[in-house]
């Protein structure tokens, strides 16, 4: 709480009349008071118009006919993906932190609240929260979930919460900060429960010891994607369809920095919470040893074979189908079982904050290995030159075990009903939504290692007494969260989380856009089709859906409306203007470094 109660001691309170000076002209408000005045009355609008009972999803029309997260949403619904609600709950606690205005926090409480309703009886959270009930989310499911061709994680209701997009993770942080700003009791047990969920998915025993799958508790899974018309699959080298290893939401997932984000929130949790803070079952030593195992877990679960040495999206928790436990297996059917190169770079960033959360130098012991599998593994210069969507990248996304050939997906079909996902070695033609190659930074990541490798016993051991895994009394979190993203080297002790500099006309040209409709217009990065009923099953044979985010008039998939398919029925149209949590976060968040910005030390 120091710092926290450092940085406000120096906040000067909000003048609101001048007096003295002999004359009867009112003196002009300054920008830091509009920009206090507008952060007040942007708060207020979202709050009482725009969420529904205190929830988000992340796009509406002005008038609120259409509102959107990931999907078309119903009005009665919140998002708990990025940037739904947990991220909007996180830009009005920075809000109230700069402004000590209790009428925002009366908005962040009643988002966190929100999540509250939301939360899973097992403690973590879905994609997806209706207020309306959960026959209207599963009617919602059964509709424009169901036709969402490219997005198979919507395609069914499982029942349960997720790990995926870093929902689950970002929803508990806003509980744990909600909680901590007036430790109000009202949040001690979701905020508990929300621990206890991530606890209790942690994989226990054998190779997949302290991972997490992705999604908790077990039920209702998929094991198998349809392929309608497989005629026209073609039988290209190397050519596969489907789901490879069955429910992937049950495997050891390291898809979406999964254990990382799951690692940092406890370890906000060791460095805040002292014991009257959590329930009986639950002590500041089992977070630490949690930790300690999802750190081995990923070190563990590295795929060693030849040249290879790196991870999948997911692997296998257990023995299956005559493959071992820990091996990397298939997602969703665009997901083949395979190596994926941005993966396992993210998995390499990981090793390294594991050695400087312990000083544990065993942690760098496989990254040389995986390094040199990534530089064995390049686009192509043809690659790149006869695919535009993977001009830019570096690497392939997906490499296939023992071979190390790379992989690529492409889809036929118009919509979920006709058509299907297939993988082979082609590179032309793959789909726009997920990408075919990946920016990996080999330089970067060979820099960081060699630097960490020079470290001196005493330097490793002066960095490791700061570690957040060794506080040994609670201490403030980071002011903000929505500035950007916190990580691991702000949960040291010492360490001051600077915020970005705002200068005067950058922050009167946000307030001035808000003028005195109290809301921010942005133009909305998609749109989708109306839900009309199932798309044709009849088999379609041309190529206008095959590298575009949606298929045709049926697919309730997100697209750009600037470049839908050309296929007769779409025309280009401009993007429309609404209301963005984006827009909306990234405003404030201007407002909030503007009025009381945080220095590095």
């Amino acid at each position: 709480m120091k710092r926290r109660t450092f940085v406000m001691s120096g906040f000067a309170p909000v003048v609101l009349a001048a007096c003295g000076g002999g004359s009867d002209d009112p003196v002009p408000p300054t920008t830091r008071e509009n920009a206090l005045d507008a952060m007040k009355r942007a708060v207020a609008y979202m709050n009482g118009t725009v969420s529904y009972e205190g929830g988000y999803v992340w796009d509406y029309l002005p008038d609120f006919s259409r509102t959107w997260g990931e999907m078309e949403a119903k009005r009665t619904m919140c998002w708990i993906q990025p940037p739904g609600t947990p991220s909007v709950g996180h830009a009005l606690l920075d809000a109230y932190h700069a402004s000590a205005d209790e009428g925002i926090y009366a908005a962040a409480d009643r988002t966190a609240r929100a999540l509250v309703k939301a939360q899973h009886p097992a403690g973590g959270w879905n994609y997806i929260f209706d207020f309306a009930g959960e026959e209207s989310l599963k009617q919602w499911y059964e509709t424009i979930g169901a036709n969402g061709w490219r997005l198979e994680e919507f395609q069914h209701y499982y029942g349960n919460a997720t790990f995926d997009d870093a929902g689950t993770a970002v929803a508990s942080q806003v509980l744990l900060r909600t909680y901590l700003e007036k430790r109000d009791p009202f949040f001690k047990a979701p905020l508990n429960n929300a621990i206890r969920f991530v606890l209790a998915a942690q994989f226990s025993g054998g190779v997949a010891d302290g991972g997490w799958p992705q999604r908790f508790p077990a039920a209702n899974g998929v094991s198998e994607m349809p392929a309608p018309n497989p005629q026209q699959i073609p039988a290209t080298p190397g050519v596969r369809q489907g789901m490879e290893d069955g429910d992937y939401t049950r495997h050891v997932t390291f898809n979406d920095d999964v254990a990382g984000e799951n690692i940092k929130f406890l370890l906000m949790c060791v460095v805040s919470l002292g014991p009257a803070d959590l329930e009986a079952d639950i002590t500041h030593a089992e977070l630490v040893s949690r930790v300690h195992r999802a750190m081995q877990c990923l070190k563990r679960m590295q795929y060693f074979n030849g040249i290879q040495a790196g991870w999948g999206l997911q692997h296998l928790a257990v023995d299956q189908a005559g493959r071992r436990a820990g091996e990397p297996a298939g997602a969703r059917s665009y997901e083949p079982r395979s190596l994926a190169t941005h993966t396992t770079q993210t998995n390499v960033q990981q090793l390294f904050n594991y050695f400087r959360l312990t000083g544990d130098r065993t942690y760098l012991d496989g990254v040389p290995a995986a390094i040199a599998w990534l530089e064995s593994v390049p686009l192509t210069a043809q690659m790149k030159a006869e695919n535009p969507l993977i001009a830019t990248r570096s690497h392939p996304t997906f490499v296939e075990l023992g071979t190390n050939l790379p992989l690529f997906v492409h889809r036929y079909g118009s919509n979920i009903h006709n058509g299907a996902y297939y993988v082979d070695y082609d590179w032309h033609d793959t789909p726009s939504h997920y990408s075919a190659g990946r920016a990996i930074d080999i330089a970067g990541l060979r820099k960081t290692y060699t630097e960490l490798m020079a470290m001196t016993d005493a330097q490793v051991a002066a960095m490791v007494a700061a570690s957040p895994l060794n506080a040994t009394a609670p201490r403030a979190l980071p002011r903000y969260y929505s500035l950007r993203e916190v990580d691991f080297a702000d949960l040291y002790a010492g360490a001051v989380m600077a915020s970005p500099t705002v200068d005067e006309a950058a922050a009167q040209a946000v307030v001035t856009d808000l003028g005195t409709k109290n809301y921010w217009l942005v133009p909305l990065s998609a749109t989708t089709n109306p839900y009309t009923g199932p798309g044709t099953a009849a088999p379609y044979t041309g190529t206008a859906y095959r590298s575009k985010h949606v298929g045709d008039r049926s697919d309730t998939s997100p697209y750009d409306p600037m470049d839908p398919p050309l296929d007769g029925s779409y025309t280009p149209q401009p993007k429309a203007l609404g209301i963005s949590t984006t827009g909306f976060i990234s405003n404030l968040g201007k407002l909030v470094a503007y009025v009381a910005p945080v220095k590095a030390a």
